[in-house]
């Protein structure tokens, strides 16, 4: 059986989704990508109350009838995560991308509504398993996305995930450029989810400082962190990464691998570091953290939405 592309999907011109990013992502940002004929989707969690929520997705209705969507964290960690999807479902957004557990009662709840469910995965033991519950998609994640990111190249975890699912693949990780979507197109993928080169657009809320950080580091300057979150988390190595380091201390590493205590510091390390990489995101200091992926070696300046997205559609 040969997978729909997300253009078809979607219903849209080009097979690129601008990935949701935690404090990035914004309705400027996808309404730009939807009149340029992509899509793009937006952590719920990038809004602190159902009121902001709810606006933003007027705001975007209002701007465009073409498909975008929301990124849903389903496990604990989440306490917004029973009202997020309320409201999703209410409005009948266009699809929900899944991250961080089950999401069996997102399918269940949209399915009737005839809302897409897209599921992060890293491997082909979880991909089978929302394929299962009736996902209408992967997101494969990669080693090379930014932020939280998998533990393989993408044509590998494409070619293992075409051998053992039927649902489309959405690659996430690495792409810069047209000719980086080609490969990936080749190697069997339905589109891509591209987050990393959107961080440095005009269009994005952070500081000047972390957009001029992806301009002048490089792909070598990428590294993966547990300190923050307990979770691979791809950052910049900036001196005060350097200086904390990027893997856990002996206390730590014992407090997350206790049966005790491991739900809870879960938990409270995911909110600490959230709450760092919000800090650093909007404010210039010496203990930045900011998240980004390999994809920066490409990054020359900083510009618009839209001129990023022509790079990627120029053929």
């Amino acid at each position: 059986m040969t997978a729909k592309t997300l253009s078809q999907i979607l219903n849209i011109k080009h097979p690129i989704l601008i990935a949701p990013m935690f404090l990035v992502s914004n309705t400027n940002m996808i309404i730009a990508a939807l009149e340029m004929g992509c899509t793009g989707a937006i952590p719920a969690h990038n809004y602190r109350t159902d009121k902001e929520l709810r606006n933003a997705i007027y705001t975007i209705r209002n701007s465009s009838d073409k498909a975008f969507g929301f990124n849903l964290i389903v496990n604990k960690s989440n306490p917004k995560y029973r009202k997020q999807l309320l409201t999703l479902l209410d409005l009948k957004v266009d699809y929900i991308i899944t991250s961080l557990g089950s999401p069996r009662e997102v399918i269940e709840k949209c399915k009737p509504l005839g809302i897409k469910v897209f599921c992060d995965v890293v491997d082909v033991k979880y991909a089978q398993k929302v394929e299962q519950l009736g996902a209408d998609a992967v997101i494969a994640v990669n080693s090379d996305a930014g932020g939280h990111c998998g533990s393989m190249k993408a044509g590998d975890l494409i070619q293992q995930l075409r051998a053992e699912i039927n649902i489309p693949i959405i690659s996430a990780g690495g792409v810069t450029n047209c000719n980086d979507i080609k490969s990936i197109i080749e190697c069997g993928a339905a589109g891509v989810s591209v987050g990393t080169i959107f961080i440095a657009s005009h269009e994005s809320p952070v500081s000047n400082e972390y957009k001029q950080a992806l301009v002048n580091f490089g792909s070598d300057d990428i590294v993966k962190t547990t300190k923050l979150t307990g979770s691979p988390l791809t950052v910049i190595n900036t001196p005060y990464v350097q200086k904390i380091g990027t893997k856990e201390n002996i206390l730590e590493w014992m407090i997350h691998n206790s049966p005790l205590l491991k739900k809870y510091a879960k938990m409270i390390l995911a909110w600490k570091g959230m709450r760092k990489v919000q800090q650093s995101a909007f404010k210039a200091g010496y203990d930045n953290v900011w998240c980004a992926g390999p994809a920066i070696g490409e990054i020359r300046e900083i510009r618009s939405v839209k001129e990023i997205i022509n790079d990627l559609i120029e053929d």
